[in-house]
């Protein structure tokens, strides 16, 4: 009996897909609920009320921010025709449109030079590459909270990094003033009975995870096994597809980047001078 032969069953043997796994003595809800993440992408057009999207922004607000900037923004949007003039920019990802909302998570700089402005007070701190990076990173985080707490209300979510195909467009569609810049998309929804979202199988923990040191040749070990257990997985959904060739192909060009090979280009003209 091989590893594929052998369906995990709990959600830590499921994100390794190793059914040898055991849940530690300091397992709790919380932890099960984060190695519980899927991606959904099938929904009911059941609307998410506003209080639900008020704690979803309240999680994200809980999110660590850097030096207390919270140089981030959400747009959330509702409306079916803008839903699908975004959905087309970002590859006609159906989900964008079949679920309630698709919120945009913003690296927001408008706000804080606005406040600069009114006071007459210098800010060219926020033309470097490092305060770009604050934004990107303060979204992210703030982001990734408002997903655990939509899966703990029930709730699917999956990210749309597609938006940042024609950042151009997506800030002229939703408003967007000079230094602020859609940074990606999160659909959530209630999912579709139908939506068979998998947890989906990492690398080895020891790919990610070293000790003191970064250690490159043991990685060839760690791929190798991974392939072997995310092909088991892939097997189980009657798929044919390998990991590395995947990973490989994604990034074998700049067309495979489907318009972000433009990405500095874009970040410039929308505000954002990367010094």
């Amino acid at each position: 009996m091989t590893i594929a032969d052998i369906a995990p069953r709990t959600a830590l043997q499921q994100r390794y897909w190793d059914p040898a796994l055991t849940e530690p003595a300091q397992w709790n809800p919380v932890l099960e609920a984060l190695h519980s993440h899927r991606s959904v992408r099938r929904y009911l057009p059941d609307p998410l009320t506003d209080e639900t999207l008020d704690v979803l922004v309240s999680a994200a607000q809980s999110a660590a921010t850097s030096s207390n900037l919270q140089a981030w923004s959400v747009v959330a949007v509702r409306d079916p025709d803008r839903k699908a003039r975004l959905a087309a920019l970002a590859g006609e990802q159906a989900h964008i449109v079949e679920a309630p909302v698709l919120l945009v998570w913003l690296a927001d700089f408008a706000r804080v030079r606005q406040l600069a402005g009114d006071r007459g007070a210098p800010i060219e701190g926020a033309d470097y590459l490092e305060s770009s990076y604050i934004g990107f990173i303060d979204a992210a985080l703030a982001a990734q909270n408002a997903v655990t707490a939509a899966e703990s209300l029930g709730l699917g979510t999956v990210f749309i990094g597609a938006l940042r195909n024609k950042p151009e467009e997506v800030a002229a569609e939703l408003g967007l003033p000079p230094h602020v810049f859609a940074v990606f998309g999160l659909v959530v929804g209630h999912p579709h009975p139908d939506a068979d979202a998998q947890i989906k199988p990492r690398l080895p923990r020891a790919a990610v995870l070293h000790q003191e040191k970064y250690d490159l040749p043991a990685q060839r070990d760690h791929v190798d096994a991974y392939e072997g257990r995310i092909a088991a997985f892939y097997s189980a959904q009657q798929l044919d597809h390998s990991w590395i060739e995947r990973v490989l192909d994604r990034l074998a060009s700049a067309a495979r980047l489907n318009g972000r090979d433009r990405l500095k280009e874009s970040l410039i003209r929308l505000g954002f001078p990367l010094r």
